[in-house]
């Protein structure tokens, strides 16, 4: 029998976002606005954030989403900023002074196109 899968618009934004943020593989981050993106939510960032405020699932991924500029969007002295950094360098990933690299935007046609060789 053949598979039926809804389309992405049939979806509920909250799905395709958790279902963003469970793709990012191990040791890998994205921003907000990358994870809406993905989810077909172009422009919805906060979205993505508020969705995260409220998560409860222990084995959603949370840490590996940044702001834009790659910090971690917890206040410094906080637990969760603490919790964060302790995740993303278990995973490999390197946290200088609460900040993340991230990774190069792929669908940026900018950076595609002056990338250097």
């Amino acid at each position: 029998m053949p598979r039926f899968d809804p389309p992405v618009s049939a979806v509920a934004p909250d799905q395709r976002i958790l279902a963003a943020i469970r793709a990012l593989p191990r040791g890998q981050v994205a921003s907000y606005g990358t994870i809406a993106r993905r989810a077909g939510l172009p422009g919805r960032a906060r979205l993505v954030a508020r969705l995260l405020a409220r998560n409860e699932d222990p084995g959603l991924p949370w840490h590996r989403v940044l702001r834009a500029d790659g910090r971690i969007a917890f206040p410094p002295d906080s637990d969760g900023f603490r919790e964060q950094c302790r995740r993303l360098q278990a995973e490999g990933v390197p946290v200088q002074r609460g900040r993340v690299r991230l990774p190069a935007a792929e669908d940026d046609l900018d950076a595609a196109l002056w990338r250097p060789c």
